[in-house]
């Protein structure tokens, strides 16, 4: 495709035009200004003839330039106030709400009126291995009980959590049909 009129001058003044942008303050964006310059000439229908070609190419990659500027300013002067409006985008906030909370309470108490049903051994051995994070072997020391014992102790003390678990679920109602 051979260009005519006003690409021809386009391709002609490629090299200057980059020049021109990069030095105006384009910088790394002097390449897509140039796409931008090419794609508007290409649409462009005159409405009659350009006197000078050349310094309407100029002046046509000046002002591309100068609406991206104004546009990469506004986009950051944008999210410069949603920032303000204290909505952190990637949900770090931890906290959680107070129905959780609340939530997370009462199953914790129903999880130890649980465990209050097992012996004073097997409550101790869960709660430190499983709270304290104390290892089974100095466990079992400390006790003066096998690890396998610790092990079964530990083993009533989930069957209890989990039974507590299950009936959770089943009580729960299923979103879509009515209780």
């Amino acid at each position: 495709m051979v260009a005519s009129g006003l690409g021809a001058v386009f391709l002609a003044n490629r090299g200057p035009l980059l020049r021109f942008l990069r030095a105006r303050g384009a910088g790394d964006d002097a390449e897509d200004v140039m796409q931008d310059l090419w794609l508007k000439i290409d649409r462009l229908e005159a409405e009659g003839p350009i006197s000078d070609a050349r310094a309407y190419l100029f002046r046509m990659a000046d002002n591309l330039m100068h609406d991206r500027v104004r546009a990469s300013m506004r986009r950051a002067n944008r999210e410069h106030a949603w920032g303000e409006t204290g909505y952190d985008e990637s949900g770090a906030d931890d906290t959680p709400s107070a129905e959780r909370t609340l939530a997370a309470r009462q199953r914790l108490r129903r999880v130890e009126r649980a465990l209050a049903t097992l012996g004073e051994r097997s409550q101790a051995i869960f709660r430190r291995f499983r709270i304290e994070g104390i290892p089974q072997g100095r466990i079992a020391q400390e006790e003066g009980i096998s690890i396998s014992a610790v092990e079964k102790h530990l083993q009533r003390a989930y069957r209890v959590v989990a039974t507590l678990v299950d009936e959770e679920d089943d009580a729960a109602p299923v979103k879509g049909r009515a209780p």
